[in-house]
């Protein structure tokens, strides 16, 4: 197992691994990086260096401790994605099916079965990456903008996600066993059989990026902004006072009177006022505060010195 490095050659990746190139594209790495480490060829290319190094090591090593990685960079993931759906959908699946076109006899009925067997399988691969691309990735570019969702998550794409690959292994299987009777015809099957072959690992990895790296990184990111909201709620429940109404003292006392767990007729006979005083005291203080919880009204106190957190009924 070798982990490649920032400071590492980049030439030295694709030395070593050569399915790597396409990769690059989806990064949008161009060729003719020279010499240049890693990191200077990703910094030259608008790329995250530790999020591109992710990616690479663990589509080599097939492992990674990448659940935790709280440095990933999310955009730099969805243009990765993104990348290589374009790649797979406009090249890649088109030019297989160029291929065994070329490699088939078009009357054979044969020949037809794995055409068709192809093109069935083709649409749910692109049923697939469409729905990623009209779902999946709006969603987690809301997410970018600081937009959620109560009806779509990570784990609702999660859930779901998985391939359509029973077609290809029966098709693959149909070439290897029945096909073809004559060399020339034997060669470019041969050619095409092994980019199908190529292609079914590259998707796979695909998939695996997309379920080990991917839908971890959206589901801390879910996790960060529902923390942000509570506490963004909390803080402008606590604060509130300072674009409303103030209160008067007595709507102090009443609140204290409340945190300390009184109920309405304790309160009254406490501060010697009636019980219907008494609740319209608590219906101006929810006016004014927009505070309608025990629980909201005890922070408020405990926050603006009305009472010590010792005092506290809990």
């Amino acid at each position: 197992m070798k982990l490649y490095e920032a400071e590492d050659k980049m030439v030295s990746l694709i030395r070593d691994n050569y399915d790597l190139l396409q990769m690059l594209g989806s990064f949008g790495i161009s060729l003719g990086f020279g010499d240049k480490t890693v990191s200077e060829t990703c910094e030259d290319n608008g790329v995250d260096t530790h999020t591109f190094l992710t990616v690479v090591n663990f589509s080599v090593n097939g492992v990674g401790d990448v659940q935790n990685d709280d440095e990933l960079s999310v955009p730099t993931l969805m243009h990765y994605l993104e990348a290589s759906h374009a790649y797979y959908l406009d090249f890649q699946l088109p030019f297989i099916r160029r291929e065994l076109e070329e490699s088939l006899n078009p009357n054979d009925s044969l020949g037809q079965l794995i055409l068709k067997l192809y093109d069935e399988y083709a649409h749910e691969i692109r049923r697939h990456m469409h729905y990623e691309q009209r779902v999946l990735f709006p969603y987690v570019k809301g997410l970018l903008a600081g937009e959620t969702s109560a009806n779509y998550s990570i784990e609702t794409f999660s859930r779901h996600h998985g391939q359509a690959d029973s077609k290809l292994r029966e098709l693959k299987l149909l070439i290897i066993k029945y096909l073809p009777h004559d060399g020339f015809h034997n060669n470019r099957l041969m050619a095409a059989l092994h980019d199908i072959y190529a292609n079914e690992e590259w998707l796979d990895q695909h998939s695996r990026v997309e379920d080990y790296v991917f839908v971890p990184a959206i589901r801390r990111m879910e996790r960060e902004m529902k923390q942000n909201d509570v506490t963004k709620n909390i803080t402008d429940m606590v604060f509130k006072k300072e674009n409303s109404e103030a209160l008067s003292e007595r709507e102090k006392d009443v609140i204290v009177a409340l945190v300390q767990g009184m109920a309405n007729k304790e309160i009254a006979d406490h501060l010697c006022i009636s019980v219907n005083t008494v609740i319209t005291h608590r219906r101006n203080i929810a006016r004014k505060l927009q505070i309608h919880s025990p629980a909201g009204l005890t922070i408020y106190a405990i926050v603006n010195g009305l009472v010590d957190i010792s005092a506290v009924k809990l």
